[in-house]
């Protein structure tokens, strides 16, 4: 018996109460199974006869609840192929109401929009499936054996290698391979960062404003205080750091090749503010490099770590030029922090997955992540310029902002309108998804409404149209 369980094929766990007999049992077992979700639609079901060995019933006992759920509509089967779980509809889990931040909504899926120029992640169809696929044999080929097993919570050392030098010549960047952390993406370490300074004694950060709420909900989590700090068309106002609101502020966090969401370049003279507060303060910039890499119109900006190291935290990720599910960050650190933030992040998780780490260094060291890049660059910006051209032919009422860089633009409304209410109306009929800026102030209003553009986020394909039903919501009010 138990040699041939082994062999048994799909394994299927369920509780089986026999108590009102084997088949009703299991008739339950499975209904609840699938209803619960544990058993999910397409999933396979084992054979009659694998099922029957597993659970030590006859084999016609499975039979026959597999006939009676096929009739209530739980199971499909046809000669010839395995049983499986029917497409039903489950109720959707509920939202508590008093959750501070709302889980984001799927992207994909069949409640997908027809259109989707929301913001946060890059073109994933220009994902370079071959480039990565050759660092992968390579790294299969070639890596040691305990590349498979935990190692430094630091990360690879590959990684950290190839990140010294491509964010050395590609960001000016001032890193070296011991003061690298690899993280699961930006949040990750964005969270361990205030974790680590909350526990040296920070109690607020200041955040800018308007800026992403997601991240101010990570900060709120370590248990401190945020402290909104304004940007404007020349980036955060770091001056005012040096104020009485900001005197409890032990770190400040930027956004300078890019703000996010108003597109902003943190001006000169502000980079030198923040990081003369934090010499004279001993406080913490944290610099979140997100979609540096893309500057269209000159020679994308140097980070500003580079004029600081010991007083910025970089941190940057593969998200916006991979894919954000490769869960790929890194931060560099200065000194002081490098120990307990590489304890935060074993205490967290240990260890970031090897491979993709392996495959990333090798498509750094071939100079396949450039060439994937520059590639980027141009295919975004060829974008962008359909965008801008778009709306100031057929919304020349509305202003675009932050269009010098990045993956998003801003899009303002004028005050006669039509409104963020309008347009997000406007735009669920035509099957767009936006996202209206509303969502990102911290400060209570009248603030400027406006929506954020994320004009890498359709397929090629897809794009053109998308814009066309961008211009067509936010087409001026009829009088």
């Amino acid at each position: 018996m138990p040699k041939e369980w082994a062999g048994s094929g799909v394994d299927l766990h369920l509780d089986l109460d026999v108590s009102a007999g084997r088949r009703a049992g299991l008739e339950r077992a499975l209904r609840s199974a699938i209803r619960s979700g544990r058993l999910a639609p397409g999933a396979a079901l084992p054979s009659t006869r694998a099922l029957a060995v597993q659970l030590g019933v006859a084999r016609g006992t499975v039979s026959a609840a597999y006939d009676q759920l096929a009739a209530e509509g739980y199971l499909t089967s046809r000669p010839g192929a395995r049983t499986r779980v029917a497409q039903i509809r489950r109720p959707a889990a509920g939202r508590p109401g008093s959750a501070a931040l709302a889980v984001p909504p799927a992207l994909d899926g069949p409640d997908a929009p027809r259109h989707d120029l929301r913001p946060g992640r890059p073109d994933l169809t220009a994902f370079p499936a071959a480039a990565w696929l050759r660092s992968t044999r390579r790294v299969l080929t070639t890596a040691p054996p305990d590349a498979h097993a935990l190692a430094d919570p630091r990360g690879r050392p590959e990684l950290r290698a190839a990140l010294a030098g491509y964010l050395g010549r590609a960001r000016g960047v001032d890193a070296a391979p011991e003061r690298i952390v690899v993280t699961s993406g930006y949040t990750q370490a964005l969270g361990l960062l205030a974790r680590v300074l909350a526990d040296a004694g920070t109690t607020a950060f200041a955040m800018e404003d308007p800026g992403h709420p997601y991240h101010r909900a990570l900060v709120r989590r370590a248990g401190l205080e945020i402290v909104p700090l304004p940007a404007d068309d020349l980036g955060a106002r770091t001056q005012l750091l040096t104020g009485d609101a900001y005197a409890h502020a032990g770190a400040v966090v930027l956004t300078p090749a890019h703000q996010y969401p108003a597109g902003a370049t943190l001006h000169p003279s502000r980079r030198h503010a923040a990081t003369a507060w934090a010499r004279a303060t001993g406080g913490t910039v944290v610099e979140d490099d997100y979609d540096g890499e893309f500057r269209y119109d000159r020679r994308p900006v140097g980070a500003a770590q580079g004029t600081a190291p010991e007083q910025v935290v970089y941190v940057g990720t593969a998200s916006k030029t991979l894919g954000p599910g490769l869960r790929l960050g890194w931060a560099v650190l200065p000194e002081r922090l490098v120990e307990p933030f590489t304890e935060a992040k074993y205490l967290a998780d240990a260890h970031t997955q090897s491979l993709a780490q392996l495959v990333l260094a090798d498509m750094i060291e071939s100079h396949a992540y450039d060439r994937h890049v520059r590639a980027g660059r141009l295919r975004y910006r060829r974008r962008r310029d359909l965008l801008v051209e778009r709306l100031r032919e057929r919304a020349p009422h509305v202003r675009v902002h932050g269009v010098a860089a990045g993956l998003h633009a801003l899009v303002t409304l004028p005050e006669t309108g039509p409104d963020e209410a309008e347009v997000l109306r406007r735009a669920r009929a035509l099957g767009l998804a936006v996202q209206p800026l509303a969502e990102f102030w911290q400060r209570p209003g009248p603030n400027p409404q406006g929506l954020i553009v994320g004009y890498s986020t359709p397929p090629e394909s897809a794009y053109p149209a998308a814009v066309d039903a961008l211009c067509e919501a936010l087409a001026p009010r009829r009088p």
